[in-house]
């Protein structure tokens, strides 16, 4: 009930109202005792230090009949004295015993009581002491004349004061009652003033708690509630344009992370995973969970308590193989605010092209150099030959100039190749394209390896439809493909055996395949077959003068003209390669040939 804001403002004027009547009625009450108490002892003062009068009371003391006169005497200053026997009385008293002898209250005087003041009387002093406990008041002087000596002595018992302090207590508890009733309604006027904003704000915030950023509060206030209400609304828009950003941004890693091709996974520093990526699970070949810990994938690459640590700018690598797939990890420690916090992040790296491309790097440039090597070495074993003997026989001599001038073109031909993949690979191979019929380029080809076929006892065989369409391609480098797919299937099927040429259209293209019953090529080289200098028979293919380069550049030349090239199955030996070629050329050879 005391928990509210309101209530406790209620509570609050309440005891200060309370206080202050207290504090109020305990000065009042003092003050009147003090300022009664001041009052008789000085009307006191007053009148005894009269020297007339004190010197009569002295005259009066010295006769017969002293305590008569001084009776007389005394009755007749009543009105300066004060005395109206119901609260202050006068006692004559023997100033030797202080036995009562004659007063005002003759019945009070026979019990009166022997106080400080009647002491210090009968020592021949003047009694003025005052007592702020006592319930009296009272003076006590001393009167000899000749052989008599008397105590006047005048008793207050505050019964004004008392009756007075009583009317103060009533008004005080009266003013108390009614500055309660004004303080209640002043702090529920004040606390209504105080809470109706705070409860607005308590709802703004818990809407904003919520998402709600729409909500305003309306506070005309200029005071401080009203400059936190309008501090709590600018609070309230920057938030929400924080947030917005804060969204945007988690929006665009969240993008980022989901379609990165790069893994990324994350573990808590339990080893439990928190998080991973789609790549990563594709990269790891398994299903990555909250079941999912570091130790089960990567302890056998680095342990878990070896990254933890690690400093925060520190980071470690390894390596490690799933199936074909070549994959570098860069595994790092994160920090959160508190040490149980954090975790381990490891970051996923595909590099099996990268390993594959360098690997047919290096072995590019050993192929090159050997199918280099190889015609030099010969070129200047014939040229030294015939440089020094000088009597060898002319046909000898033919015979070594034929065989220079074969190893020569053998490099020249290597280096066009060469040339060829290089100005493909820059983009400068610029086709020059035309409208010709597929089928005559087919025949052309046929016709030029007609005899070479033969030459090797081959059944060649060709199988044309008469309705292929024209094509817009480049019509010399088209037939490159077709003589470098023709010769490979004369050079690679042992003496005697079948090719077939064949040609179709399918749809939006046309296509070309040559099948043979020779070698074939085993399923582990047929990935490869279109690398550069990439050969399954080596040793056969520098026998019949193959660089490796043909049906890369074969491959390359197809890719320009928005065709392909690929390898088909073949019953029950040989193998049957398939040339497919658009037929209006690609969207681009069309914008350009308008």
């Amino acid at each position: 009930m005391f928990r509210s804001l309101h209530m406790k403002l209620v509570m609050i004027m309440l005891l200060l109202i309370i206080s202050l009547m207290i504090v109020v009625g305990v000065f009042l009450t003092n003050s009147v005792v003090k300022f009664y108490m001041d009052s008789f002892y000085q009307q006191m003062q007053t009148v005894f230090s009269d020297e007339e009068f004190y010197g009569d009371l002295k005259n009066k003391a010295t006769m017969d009949d002293g305590i008569e006169q001084i009776q007389t005497m005394m009755e007749g200053n009543a009105g300066a004295l004060g005395i109206n026997s119901r609260t202050r009385n006068y006692f004559i008293l023997d100033g030797t015993t202080g036995e009562f002898l004659a007063g005002s209250d003759p019945e009070q005087g026979e019990t009166l009581e022997i106080t400080p003041n009647i002491l210090t009387a009968l020592a021949g002093n003047e009694g003025y002491k005052s007592d702020m406990t006592a319930s009296y008041m009272d003076v006590a002087m001393p009167i000899s004349g000749g052989e008599h000596s008397y105590i006047i002595y005048i008793l207050d018992n505050r019964q004004t004061m008392r009756s007075l302090n009583s009317e103060l207590f009533f008004i005080i508890l009266e003013a108390l009652v009614i500055g309660l009733i004004i303080s209640v309604l002043l702090s529920f006027l004040l606390s209504k003033t105080m809470t109706t904003p705070i409860e607005q704000l308590t709802e703004a915030a818990e809407g904003v708690a919520g998402g709600d950023f729409s909500r305003k509060i309306q506070v005309e206030a200029k005071d401080e509630i009203g400059i936190l209400a309008g501090t709590f609304n600018h609070m309230a828009d920057v938030l929400r344009d924080t947030l917005n950003a804060v969204e945007n941004e988690r929006n665009k890693l969240n993008t980022l992370f989901l379609h990165m091709t790069d893994g990324v996974v994350a573990f808590s520093r339990g080893g439990q995973m928190i998080h991973s990526n789609p790549a990563a699970t594709k990269m790891l070949g398994m299903r990555l969970d909250e079941q999912t810990y570091y130790d089960d994938v990567f302890h056998s690459v680095v342990p878990l308590q070896d990254v933890l640590g690690l400093q925060k700018s520190e980071y470690t690598k390894g390596e490690m193989y799933v199936g074909r797939r070549s994959l570098e990890l860069l595994i790092a420690p994160f920090f959160g605010e508190s040490q149980a916090e954090g975790g381990v992040l490891v970051v996923i790296y595909d590099v099996t092209a990268q390993r594959r491309t360098e690997e047919m790097r290096k072995e590019f440039v050993a192929n090159v150099s050997h199918e280099l090597r190889t015609p030099l070495t010969n070129v200047r074993s014939y040229a030294e030959t015939l440089l020094d003997a000088s009597d060898l026989p002319p046909d000898m001599r033919e015979n070594f100039l034929s065989v220079i001038l074969s190893e020569t073109d053998r490099m020249t031909h290597i280096v066009q190749d060469l040339l060829t993949l290089s100005r493909i690979d820059y983009g400068k191979s610029e086709l020059d394209k035309t409208y010709f019929v597929f089928s005559d380029a087919i025949q052309a080809v046929y016709q030029a390896n007609y005899m070479e076929a033969k030459r090797h006892h081959h059944t060649l065989h060709m199988t044309l439809p008469g309705d292929l369409p024209e094509v817009f391609a480049d019509q010399n480098r088209l037939e490159q493909v077709m003589t470098n797919v023709l010769s490979n299937a004369i050079k690679y099927t042992p003496d005697g055996g079948e090719i077939l040429i064949s040609a179709g259209q399918d749809e939006n293209q046309v296509w070309m395949e040559v099948s043979d019953n020779g070698i074939g090529i085993p399923d582990e080289d047929k990935d490869r077959i279109f690398d550069r200098f990439y050969r399954v028979d080596k040793a056969r293919s520098r026998e019949s003068g193959g660089t490796g380069l043909g049906l890369s550049i074969a491959k390359e030349i197809m890719l320009q003209h928005g065709g392909d090239i690929q390898l088909r199955d073949h019953v029950p030996q040989g193998l049957s390669v398939r040339i497919l070629l658009p037929i209006e050329g690609t969207k681009e050879d069309g914008i350009k040939n308008e």
